[in-house]
Formats: structure tokens, sequence, C-alpha cells
């Protein structure tokens, strides 16, 4: 456990996650990150970042399902040893889910286990991510609930406690949708649907404005 005395504390960059429908835009918010760019694709969306100098791009392959918790963790440690990237970009982790949980069942003996593991696994890496010094954007899909659970309309399209273990870690997390027009992402957790963010007092931002930062930031609630 690391110390800091009398709450002198680094700042470290912001983690965003952002989900939302096909098409609404997640992966295209990369292009207002600043700096250099890793772009680790799961479902083969790059057409966005295409021509793009700022961006390198990982894409998965077939071949990659089976050793896929050992491929990203490797990338991603990888990207943060080199020093190169000021943005590393996890799209999308709906599909990345999956393909733990494929590999998780296919190893394991006991099922009743594997949701934990699954949840272990997304932690950690959550957890190496909060700690890597790099700015970072996780896209997932969303699941349209028709609002009968009670509780919201939409959340991310993953097992709940997976999710939360993962994004614990995150500033944002935010729903994006298109109405009129225009592209708006609420981090609002008092419509019902996941939301938070811990880096202002924002709570419906039009998406071309996420990283408009307002200059007074509310104290991070413990």
């Amino acid at each position: 456990m690391k110390f800091y005395e009398n709450g002198e504390i680094p700042k470290q960059p912001y983690l965003y996650f952002v989900y939302g429908a096909g098409g609404t835009g997640k992966t295209s918010l990369l292009n207002q990150f600043e700096g250099k760019k890793l772009l680790m694709s799961f479902d083969q969306s790059t057409n966005v970042v295409r021509g793009r100098e700022d961006t390198d791009v990982g894409i998965l392959e077939q071949k990659d399902g089976p050793i896929i918790q050992e491929l990203v963790r490797d990338m991603v440690s990888r990207a943060v040893d080199s020093k190169k990237y000021d943005v590393i970009c996890l799209d999308n982790m709906s599909s990345l889910q999956n393909l733990v949980l494929e590999n998780i069942d296919g190893r394991s003996k006991d099922g009743r286990q594997n949701y934990q593991k699954l949840q272990l696994w997304f932690r950690q890496l959550g957890m190496f991510l909060r700690n890597s010094g790099v700015t970072v954007l996780a896209t997932a899909h969303q699941i349209d609930n028709g609002g009968s659970l009670g509780n919201g309309r939409f959340s991310p399209d993953m097992n709940d406690k997976t999710f939360n273990a993962f994004t614990s870690m995150f500033d944002f997390v935010g729903r994006i949708y298109k109405k009129d027009g225009s592209r708006w992402i609420d981090c609002d957790p008092e419509q019902g649907n996941q939301g938070k963010n811990r880096i202002d007092d924002r709570t419906l931002i039009h998406a071309e404005d996420l990283l408009e930062v307002k200059e007074e930031k509310k104290v991070e609630e413990k």
C-alpha cells in the first residue's frame, strides 16, 4: 500500500467509461483526446481512426480468443512501460468480457466460481489502468431493459458485478446517445442509469465537450 502524507497525492490522468447503442460514436470519442493514442479493438470497429497518424491500432484476431487475458495484460503492460502513449482505449468491453468468460468456462470444472474469477480479472485490469499514469477510455454496448427493472432503462452490456469491479477505479461513467441530431452523454446516477462524474459537476454533456472540464471541480466523495 502506498502512503502519502498530508494529502499530497499526485494527480492522476482520468479514466473514462462510456457505453451506448451501436452507431452513437463511442469509438470516435478517442479522436478528442490529445497526444499519442493506442486503440485496442475487440470488435473491429476502427474506421473512425483510419488514417490518423496519432493513433496506433491493435485489432483482435480469431486466434487471439483462447489467450485473450494474457494478450490484453501483456499489450497494456508493454504500452504503459513504453511511455509512448498518452491515451489507451479499450473498445469494447462487452466483447472482451464475453471472450474472457468463455475462456474461464472452458478451463473450469466448477462453474459456480466462474463469475468470481471474471470479476477478479476485470478488477485487476482496472487497478492496473488506475496506476498506469495514462489516460484511459473504455467503451461498451448498452442493454435496453425498457425500464422493467425499476431503476433506469439502460445499462452497460456487462455482468453487473464485473462492471462494478472494473469501473470502481474510473473517474467517469456515462451513457452516450443521439437526440435531435446531437450526441449527448448522461452521467447522472439519479436518472437511474449507470453513471458517475468525479471530474466535475456536470451530469449531462455534449459528447464533443466531454474533455472540457469545468474549472471548479467538486471534492471527490469518499
